[in-house]
């Protein structure tokens, strides 16, 4: 009967998530650090193929698990994988896939080629392969920036290829890995409007996951600051002697009082009319400047970000300005607003037609007249 109980060292490997027979064992500290890498890689899915199909896109984490990668050919939808390999650098060559089923990965590309995912071929063709690489490469590009700033100092970059469809018979995420090795798995549901969801799957070795965790966890711990070390004592100052007590001076004499100044007359100040400035004098002085020319800049938008914030974007990222769809451009003389317009094409180029001007007096102003 005692050898059915467990023992303290039995019972604390437990708890921590050591190695066991299985494979291994993630921490529920682990856990949480790789929950926010498969967010990171859900918001990146949300921005990037939101971006690509021009709609609204939601990518939610769905699901990790711990697996035996055998076991992983059976989570795909359907008879065929596709399979997005990469090695991070950064983070000791660590091994990583992206992975998305053939329907997953044929919609993802029919987006990126401007179609509407609503008639698939039947199978993927290079043309096919090709975008769906693409999609998958930018996804990968806008996470990993995210993650490199998660990581307060280290770069992470992937050196990847994509694979052709793979049949799922038999397949395995890490071939150099036996079918017993234990991997991580971040299920990622993808849903585009007006198109079927579809999962991503972003997986690890569960001995490079674990890795991973440590090094988010590192880098994201409150630093301790040391206490303040207590002042030192102050000596103590000698106490002054006491010194002989003056004889008080006597009083000044009264002086006699000042005679009382007369009364002041005041009143408000009075300015004459001004009337109102007339530029027509300043042609003169136009006639001798028309022709120097001036850089004109038409201005979509602004926005304020922080330095991290900058850091941080890469291919797929999107930056909000401060104006909503629609509204007029500004047209800016040597940095001052002259005008508003619309955003026009003319024979493939951009062009500007103006809709609103400020007034005569503000333009001279504008050019330093």
């Amino acid at each position: 009967m005692v050898d059915e109980f467990l023992n303290q060292d039995e019972i604390d490997a437990l708890l921590s998530g050591a190695p066991g027979e299985d494979g291994g064992k993630l921490s529920q500290a682990d856990t949480a650090a790789l929950a926010e890498v498969a967010g990171i890689v859900a918001t990146a899915a949300t921005n990037v193929v939101g971006m690509l199909a021009g709609r609204d896109v939601t990518a939610d984490v769905i699901e990790q698990m711990e697996i035996r990668q055998g076991e992983m050919a059976a989570k795909i939808d359907g008879s065929k994988v596709f399979v997005y390999s990469m090695i991070l650098n950064g983070m000791d060559s660590s091994p990583a896939r992206l992975l998305a089923s053939e329907r997953g990965a044929l919609a993802l590309a029919d987006m990126m080629m401007g179609g509407d995912a609503r008639e698939l071929p039947g199978e993927a063709n290079d043309l096919y392969l090709s975008a769906a690489q693409e999609g998958l490469s930018q996804l990968v590009g806008s996470a990993l920036t995210s993650l490199s700033g998660l990581l307060a100092g280290i770069r992470l970059t992937a050196d990847s290829s994509a694979s052709a469809l793979t049949d799922s018979s038999g397949w395995l995420p890490f071939p150099d890995l036996p079918a017993e090795a234990m991997i991580w798995v971040g299920r990622i549901n993808l849903n585009v409007a007006d198109v079927e969801p579809f999962v991503l799957d972003i997986s690890m070795p569960l001995a490079n996951a674990a890795a991973f965790a440590a090094k988010i966890r590192e880098a994201t711990a409150p630093k301790e600051e040391p206490a303040p070390s207590p002042p030192p004592p102050k000596p103590a100052q000698p106490q002054p002697a006491a010194r002989p007590t003056a004889p008080q001076a006597a009083p000044p004499p009264s002086l006699p009082p000042r005679p009382q100044a007369p009364p002041v007359d005041v009143k408000p100040v009075e300015f004459a009319q001004l009337g109102g400035t007339d530029f027509a004098g300043s042609q003169g002085n136009l006639d001798l400047i028309v022709d120097i020319p001036v850089r004109i800049t038409v201005e979509l938008g602004r926005t304020r970000k922080t330095i991290g914030e900058v850091l941080a974007l890469g291919p797929g990222s999107v930056v909000e300005l401060n104006k909503m769809a629609g509204e007029p451009v500004d047209v800016l003389v040597n940095g001052k607003l002259i005008a508003r317009g619309e955003v026009v094409v003319i024979d493939e180029s951009f062009g500007i037609r103006v809709t609103e001007v400020v007034s005569k007096a503000e333009r001279i102003r504008s050019m330093g007249v």
